[in-house]
């Protein structure tokens, strides 16, 4: 007879309120910008007190962290599965990689500010939250390795590239498509820079 493992319901239960506490924080960041949570308004939405929080997160910054660690944590997954299956020419594979992160990034404002931007004043992610950035970048490197981007410059010529269209995106036509548009032609000047090898993404582009 087989003897199942006793569960540990008061940690399941600590464990769903700290995720209800984290989901009111995203719903605040989402409708009133990330700098206007407070712990009063996440505390009213979960339909607790104020000081009853601090059993769960010892900070608002706390809070900030596990949404950090978490948003980057979503994206390292979508970048591992993204990269296990890329074309194996260099500038479409870049492409789709930029089309990733790119559709990732503009898909919610305030986590893309929390992952990318410094916005909280003072808030600084613990090396845990941190890590899933980390492993990320590393995920990137590699491919971009692989693909002939191998120079550190280079990589932070397409990091900057990248994100650039997407600051841009999100700043003049938010929920539009303007400057997803340019990834290709943005793609084969950084392609064509490296002397990737290739024909041009534009005139496939053009083409269809």
């Amino acid at each position: 007879m087989s003897v199942l493992p006793n569960r540990d319901r008061q940690a399941e239960r600590r464990e769903a309120t700290r995720r209800e506490i984290v989901e009111a924080a995203w719903e605040i960041a989402r409708a009133e910008g990330l700098s206007s949570v407070t712990l009063r308004q996440v505390a009213a939405r979960v339909g607790m007190s104020s000081p009853s929080l601090y059993t769960h997160f010892a900070s608002k910054n706390a809070i900030y962290d596990t949404m950090f660690g978490a948003a980057w944590s979503e994206f390292l997954q979508v970048t591992l599965e993204r990269t296990a299956s890329l074309p194996k020419a260099p500038r479409v594979a870049l492409l789709a990689m930029s089309e990733a992160f790119f559709d990732f990034a503009v898909a919610d404002l305030a986590r893309f500010q929390l992952m990318n931007q410094r916005v909280i004043p003072g808030f600084q992610p613990s090396p845990e939250s941190y890590a899933p950035s980390v492993a990320t970048l590393e995920r990137l490197r590699e491919v971009l390795h692989r693909l002939g981007v191998a120079q550190p410059e280079a990589v932070d010529l397409y990091v900057s590239l990248v994100g650039g269209l997407v600051d841009s995106q999100l700043a003049n036509d938010p929920g539009g498509d303007r400057w997803r548009r340019l990834l290709p032609r943005a793609m084969d000047m950084f392609a064509d820079h490296l002397g990737l090898p290739g024909p041009p993404l534009r005139s496939k582009q053009r083409s269809t």
